[in-house]
């Protein structure tokens, strides 16, 4: 099979831009592992590819769901799995990016035999959800299955509440069904490479880019979504930035308020990622800042 090169890191890190910068040199296509970038809508939020950037290289797993759908780690293996069959068949080496830790796991480690989702339950914990307050529901997880609660973000409804569905619908925690994976990951070489960069360094880059994103019509993005129809308590819209702007949009966080807590809440996001990444001893590290005097090499493995 040809080769695959996992692109991963930090947000903000530079991990498009080499992935762009490789494809353009070797031929290879782009397979999107970022959570959000699926989303259709959700681009300037997302540091999504420009149209130029997909049309100058091809991407794939991008603009592929509605805001209202939901995604996890076991489907984006299972697409991004035929996605590089495909490419094989093809004879294309193929760049994996993004900084979804689990999603890369569950590419290159196989899936969990996780339980379907339980409706009644779903509709059951949304309730709650609306009763008594995320809040609540997370320390109910934290009892529950402290492993997973330790690994999602405090605001994060969406994975909280398919934590305590697996949990209250099978009795057996999330954590420990997905410390048993039974279905075999994908075949062929799969080279992992993490960008990082000094902490300070990575932080004034998320401030600087969630500037440059509220610069380019974050905001009004926000609302065109909400104009289209969908709903405030879409998956989508529980990611960091557009939480915030819901908040914003409903008059509980003024717009200054509102961005301070998105570069916060991106720098913890960015600080579990790398924790995350840097448990896999598999990935060879480079400082993106130096990353680029590794083209030629890089360009060389993946034509094989």
């Amino acid at each position: 099979m040809p080769p695959v090169l996992a692109i991963v890191g930090a947000t903000a890190t530079g991990k498009s831009r080499l992935a762009l910068a490789l494809a353009s040199s070797s031929g290879a296509e782009i397979v999107n592992a970022d959570a959000l970038q699926v989303y259709r809508g959700l681009d300037i939020g997302t540091a999504k590819p420009t149209a130029e950037e997909r049309a100058r290289v091809p991407h794939h797993l991008i603009d592929v769901l509605s805001p209202d759908q939901p995604f996890s780690a076991g489907e984006f293996a299972r697409r991004a799995g035929r996605v590089l069959a495909d490419l094989a068949r093809r004879g294309r080496p193929a760049l994996v990016v993004g900084g979804s830790g689990l999603y890369l796991r569950a590419l290159t480690e196989g899936l969990a035999d996780l339980p379907p989702s339980d409706p009644e339950m779903r509709t059951h914990l949304r309730a709650r959800l609306a009763s008594e307050g995320l809040a609540r529901l997370r320390a109910e997880l934290e009892q529950a299955d402290p492993a997973t609660a330790s690994r999602l973000a405090p605001g994060d409804t969406q994975r909280t509440l398919r934590a305590l569905e697996v949990y209250l619908a099978t009795g057996r925690p999330l954590s420990s069904w997905l410390a048993a994976p039974v279905v075999p990951a994908p075949p062929g070489r799969v080279r992992k490479l993490g960008l990082t960069l000094p902490r300070a360094v990575l932080y004034d880059r998320i401030a600087s880019r969630v500037e440059r994103m509220v610069a380019q019509g974050w905001l009004d993005e926000v609302q065109r979504l909400l104009a289209g129809g969908v709903d405030r308590g879409s998956p989508a819209f529980q990611a960091i930035g557009y939480a915030q702007w819901l908040s914003h949009l409903e008059g509980s966080l003024g717009r200054d308020e509102a961005i301070r807590e998105i570069v916060t809440a991106t720098r913890r996001y960015a600080k579990r990622q790398e924790t995350w990444f840097r448990r896999d001893p598999g990935i060879e590290w480079r400082d993106a800042r130096e990353v680029e005097a590794d083209l030629p090499a890089l360009t060389r493995w993946l034509r094989g």
